[in-house]
């Protein structure tokens, strides 16, 4: 795979940044008949996971797709459909590894070494293909309950066991007291708001030695290393966002970062891929202390 699969894939996140559209905000509220999704879909149902989540998101907000699901050009053929005259497919990434033989200068000896890189396929949403079996186009029938999902997101943060404290009008995380801030529920405009904050601050919460021990080597605030984990705090409330199924709006201080979020796109093409996959471990880590999680990881 050609290494400018990085700068492809940096440059269209960095003209949208530069356009004031973040393209990870959204559309993450699409309804199916298989249920509300808020990630993008694979053909056979498994959700897309870090970088490949942003792409396809950007891509749907882009192009207008409402569907969530993407399948490749074999995969159409092979349900007795096809990806209609004219369709440009959209970029979807995956690592792999390439075995090289090189010898050891020390001793003389062959040694075998693991390279990464990463490997592309072309994939269409199902709106671009003709002929697929109706539940591929299939919407959902309205929802009537709006509210009792908050519940969910509610108990999901409760059972973190993060020490998450209200007062004040900031909300942030200090590392020194392993303690995330939060002003009080009712000084936020919606509930979605709220819980979208604390979804940033409890990626930030990750970054803990004890935890994910993330450190970009950020010295003060502004700096390379504070945007990137700023970008990867972003990123994180965006997929957790996605898993809570909430609809959040922009905050008033994200304006103030996208300058910085360039700085570090421009200067290093991989930094995106390495925020959202800073992200997923995060949202995974989170993910795995629901007591569903561990109740069937102990089975």
């Amino acid at each position: 795979m050609k290494a400018d699969v990085y700068e492809k894939i940096t440059g269209q996140i960095v003209a949208e940044l530069e356009k004031g559209v973040r393209p990870w905000f959204k559309p993450w509220n699409a309804e199916h008949a298989a249920g509300r999704i808020t990630r993008p879909l694979r053909s056979n149902g498994i959700p897309y996971r870090g970088i490949n989540v942003l792409m396809l998101w950007s891509e749907a907000m882009t192009k207008g797709y409402s569907a969530p699901i993407w399948m490749t050009f074999k995969q159409a053929l092979e349900l007795n459909a096809c990806v209609r005259k004219g369709e440009k497919g959209s970029l979807v990434v995956y690592a792999s590894t390439v075995t090289r033989t090189e010898t050891d200068t020390d001793t003389g000896n062959e040694l075998e070494r693991e390279i990464p890189f990463l490997k592309s396929y072309t994939a269409f949403n199902v709106e671009q293909i003709e002929g697929l079996p109706p539940q591929y186009y299939a919407k959902a029938e309205p929802r009537l309950e709006t509210v009792q999902r908050i519940d969910r997101a509610e108990a999901f943060f409760a059972a973190t066991g993060a020490n998450i404290q209200h007062g004040g009008n900031q909300a942030f995380y200090t590392m020194a007291q392993d303690r995330v801030q939060m002003p009080p529920f009712e000084s936020f405009r919606d509930a979605e708001s709220y819980y979208q904050t604390l979804s940033h601050e409890m990626t930030h919460w990750t970054r803990h030695p004890k935890r994910l021990e993330r450190d970009f080597g950020r010295k003060r605030w502004g700096d390379e290393g504070y945007a990137m984990e700023e970008l990867v705090a972003e990123l994180g409330s965006a997929f957790l966002s996605a898993d809570l199924d909430l609809t959040p709006e922009a905050r008033e201080d994200h304006a103030s970062y996208i300058a910085s979020w360039l700085k570090v796109l421009k200067d290093d093409k991989r930094a995106i891929f390495t925020a959202a996959a800073h992200a997923q471990r995060a949202a995974d880590y989170l993910n795995a202390l629901q007591p569903t999680v561990q109740q069937e990881a102990a089975e």
